[in-house]
């Protein structure tokens, strides 16, 4: 297992959009991380049941999808595409489903690289299925097997990386978020979330060598971007949000730990940290993302990935055409002008970086965070710690101490509810046991064990 104790990105002028240390070469040719950066599509059907009998209109429904958007990709003059399939948790308890889609995907997208010379790549990402059962069953049963045979099924049908947005310790997180509990939040993410990493990414990594294809990465999104939704939302303070986001790093690091190697997931905001700390590649999102999700993050996430994405959008119409095609168009639109930077100099690409930054970074914590060279101090922080638990607990006092301090200085406005958020948290913090049996064993007192199964994560 990898132990990352330093940072593989430390120099802010090295840590910018399109540019990674480590760069990925997909079968096609794509290289992501490079030196440029390229759209990743992410879309999905729209309102309907999908059942065995309607599996014909979905199998149009992603026909349509992908031969239009690939059109569109070429009369764009895109020189590379990467699609994401984000499977639905039905296409991954029947995992022929999925790979059949998978296979229709890849087919399309060879098909223009021949005929176009676009190079592509295929992200598949199945579904976390355990929380089906409640409460859930992390490591056997159906749900379980279904999972798995899903990666080994999308892969033998031509997806080129593995992803997956995996769900454990979220059964006790989402109470803790609405109750502003940071340590059962640290519990659920630096204990729980991160031994079901060690499980999963164990697996999916396997699977990955088999078949001879990259395991890509995880997202905390039913964590941190749970938390973002909801404090857009004005159920939980932004400051809260801010220091969950940064607690999620320790978490999604695991899977590199076992052997994940980027390109990081798209909705995995926590990518920014991830890419300082091991080097390679990651996707993101933000303004293209809002046919998704509102955030207060739109810019400053163009600031270092090396894939943009639109997170996901449905298969509906719009004016300017099937809302896959238009979101298309937004990502090349938004990756001509970061390459155009690019290709001018670093110094260019450094000051649109700014630029992006500099529109997000002082009106919410949540974006304070993911300025560079916020996130290098903190990414520095983590790893300086050697166990997920202590890389959590230290990444909630670190992100407190540098949001007090932003706070104090302007570089951000809170209102006076955030602020006493910001004192009440710092507390909980600094009452962190440094002692991570200690902490566990205070947890156990506290956990609903009608919610968890302590036992399905080795505890």
């Amino acid at each position: 297992m990898k132990q990352f104790t330093a940072l593989a990105i430390s120099d802010p002028n090295q840590f910018v959009f399109g540019a990674s240390p480590y760069p990925l070469t997909l079968k096609s040719g794509l290289v992501i991380g490079g030196g440029e950066i390229y759209p990743e599509l992410n879309f999905t059907l729209p309102g309907m049941a999908v059942l065995k009998e309607n599996l014909p209109e979905i199998r149009g429904q992603y026909c349509q999808m992908i031969e239009e958007t690939v059109k569109r990709a070429v009369e764009l003059e895109t020189p590379s595409l990467v699609v994401e399939f984000e499977l639905l948790p039905e296409m991954t308890i029947e995992p022929e489903w999925g790979a059949e889609i998978t296979a229709i995907l890849r087919d399309a997208l060879d098909r223009a690289q021949a005929a176009h010379g676009i190079k592509t790549g295929l992200r598949a990402t199945p579904n976390d299925i355990r929380e089906f059962v409640r409460p859930p069953q992390m490591r056997q049963g159906s749900y379980v097997e279904s999972m798995f045979k899903s990666f080994e099924r999308c892969a033998q049908a031509g997806a080129d990386m593995l992803a997956i947005e995996s769900t454990g310790g979220k059964e006790l997180h989402d109470d803790a978020l609405l109750q502003g509990d940071l340590a059962m939040s640290v519990f659920s993410l630096g204990v729980l979330g991160s031994r079901d990493m060690a499980f999963l990414w164990e697996r999916i990594v396997a699977i990955s060598d088999e078949h001879s294809v990259i395991p890509a990465g995880d997202s905390a999104c039913g964590f941190a971007n749970t938390a973002m939704v909801l404090a857009e939302n004005r159920y939980i303070p932004r400051v809260w949000a801010a220091v969950v986001r940064v607690m999620s790093v320790a978490r999604s690091l695991v899977a590199y730990e076992h052997g994940a190697i980027g390109p990081g997931k798209d909705c995995a905001y926590e990518g920014v940290f991830l890419k300082a700390i091991t080097g390679y590649p990651i996707s993101l999102e933000g303004a293209e993302a809002a046919c998704a999700h509102l955030s207060p993050i739109g810019n400053i996430t163009k600031a270092v990935p090396d894939l943009w994405s639109n997170e996901s959008v449905q298969n509906v119409k719009l004016l300017g055409g099937m809302a896959p095609v238009v979101s298309l168009e937004q990502l090349v639109y938004a990756t001509r002008l970061m390459n155009v930077a690019s290709s001018r100099s670093r110094q260019s690409a450094l000051t649109l970086r700014d630029w992006l930054v500099e529109s997000d970074a002082g009106l919410d914590p949540q974006a304070y965070v993911l300025s560079p060279a916020v996130a290098l101090h903190l990414a520095d922080e983590i790893v300086a710690e050697s166990t997920s638990y202590l890389r959590t607990r230290r990444a909630a006092i670190a992100t407190l101490a540098c949001l007090h301090a932003a706070a104090a200085s302007g570089g951000i406005k809170l209102n006076q509810k955030e602020l006493r958020w910001l004192d009440k948290l710092s507390a909980m913090a600094d009452s962190l046991p440094a002692d991570e049996g200690a902490f566990i064993a205070s947890m156990r007192q506290r956990v609903d064990n009608s919610k968890v199964l302590l036992a399905a994560y080795g505890l």
